[in-house]
């Protein structure tokens, strides 16, 4: 994955465990089947990878585990990539969808 994909969330559940450490450092959660935009990818020193998400900015908030100022990362492998990786692609792929079943130019106005 890379910035600009197009992911879908597959997994936005919370630990018991780890719920209030979850909403002290994300004021807004992902939602499970729900399509984002990849808006950058951080390896966070190595622990675990996370991702940034144009739909979805959090305040950022100091991280003693990665010893820095960022903010809150969703964890990579909550998503799973679109087939298309781009929005200007999924656009595409949508405009395609529409035009299945529509007769093609020289075919109109034969019915």
């Amino acid at each position: 994955m890379r910035p600009g994909d197009k992911v879908i969330c597959i997994n936005d559940k919370i630990d018991a465990d780890k719920a209030e450490e979850i909403r002290r450092d994300f004021e807004i959660w992902i939602t499970k089947d729900k399509e984002y935009t990849l808006r950058e990818i951080l390896d966070n020193n190595g622990i675990v990878t996370g991702v940034l998400l144009e739909e979805v900015h959090n305040f950022p908030k100091f991280f003693k585990l990665i010893n820095r100022f960022q903010e809150p990362a969703f964890a990579i492998w909550r998503f799973r990539k679109l087939n298309y990786a781009t929005a200007q692609q999924a656009e595409e792929h949508t405009e395609e969808l529409v035009e299945v079943g529509r007769p093609a130019k020289e075919e109109e106005g034969q019915f």
